[in-house]
């Protein structure tokens, strides 16, 4: 099963995360499938790459529920969908 979800970068005290789809087995650090936005909770910024997500999401994967909370922002807002 695949998930979106969020991936640690930046350095210590200044976290950024990448919103990355990742197998469920996988570690937080682990191996990604692929790249599809970042998020900065300091400058409250998320950049998300809409194609990629909806391309993964299409294909069965699940966000988890922060990613959710910043896609429905975002995304799911421009979208329509809950």
């Amino acid at each position: 099963m695949v998930k979106l979800r969020l991936k640690r970068c930046g350095r210590k005290q200044r976290a950024i995360y990448r919103i990355v789809a990742i197998d469920v087995r996988s570690r937080r650090e682990g191996r990604d499938l692929g790249k599809v936005g970042f998020y900065d909770p300091i400058k409250n910024q998320t950049y998300s790459n809409v194609p990629a997500i909806l391309f993964f999401l299409e294909r069965g994967a699940q966000p988890t529920g922060i990613v959710h909370d910043i896609l429905k922002k975002g995304i799911f807002k421009e979208l329509r969908v809950n």
